[in-house]
């Protein structure tokens, strides 16, 4: 009784073992796609999805992997030798490593670069068309200031001329006003003399006609 009993027992166990390992691909999540080992680390990987199963290699921090199913906490990949193995789902990641993005992050860097030198270029030239312009508007303003000084005192100048002329001008009117009056002075006088001494002229005495 106890034999046969132990015999059922054990056939028991090995019937549950082999009905978990048949359930085992049933339950794990088929999918294929591409993740990365983590960054931080080189990680081992087994040759099953628990603790149990031997370690058959590792796998280098930021390798790129092929996954393939998920079951409990581990992931089978397969590596880029093209063995296919398991890993802690913890230690993939879904985005691409560092050691892929740097160089896309260095030809962006490049690109950007070259960018910023383009538009520093553009803007020096800009920057320097704008300071010809403002070089060509200052020397014109200064040309204008030095014309416009020199038009006042061209036009200062005439105006003294001008008030020279005027005074001289009204000097020779009065000039002239006072030979008027000195000549007709004289005139009048000359003429008040004649007229006072010819009264006193003596007349001569017409001769009589004689017949003889």
């Amino acid at each position: 009784m106890t034999k046969h009993h132990s015999t059922r027992t054990g056939l028991g166990v090995c019937l549950g073992t082999l009905l978990g390992l048949l359930a085992l691909p049933l339950a794990a999540q088929e999918q294929s796609d591409t993740v990365w080992v983590s960054d931080s680390l080189t990680t081992y990987v087994r040759s099953g999805p628990t603790d149990g199963y031997r370690i058959v290699g590792t796998l280098a921090a930021g390798e790129p992997v092929e996954r393939l199913e998920t079951s409990g906490d581990y992931t089978r990949v397969r590596g880029p030798g093209g063995d296919v193995v398991w890993v802690l789902s913890r230690e993939i990641q879904e985005v691409p490593s560092a050691q892929v993005r740097l160089p896309e992050l260095e030809q962006r860097v490049a690109e950007l670069e070259a960018e910023l030198d383009g538009i520093d270029e553009a803007w020096e030239q800009r920057t320097a068309a704008l300071r010809e312009t403002l070089e060509v508007r200052e020397a014109r303003v200064a040309e204008l200031e030095s014309r416009n000084h020199q038009l006042d005192s061209e036009a200062e100048h005439s105006r003294q001329t001008a008030r020279e002329l005027e005074a001289r001008l009204n000097t020779q009117e009065e000039d002239l006003l006072m030979r008027y009056f000195m000549y007709g002075g004289g005139v009048a006088g000359a003429g008040l003399l004649v007229g006072l001494i010819v009264p006193h002229l003596p007349r001569r005495r017409r001769k009589r006609d004689r017949w003889f």
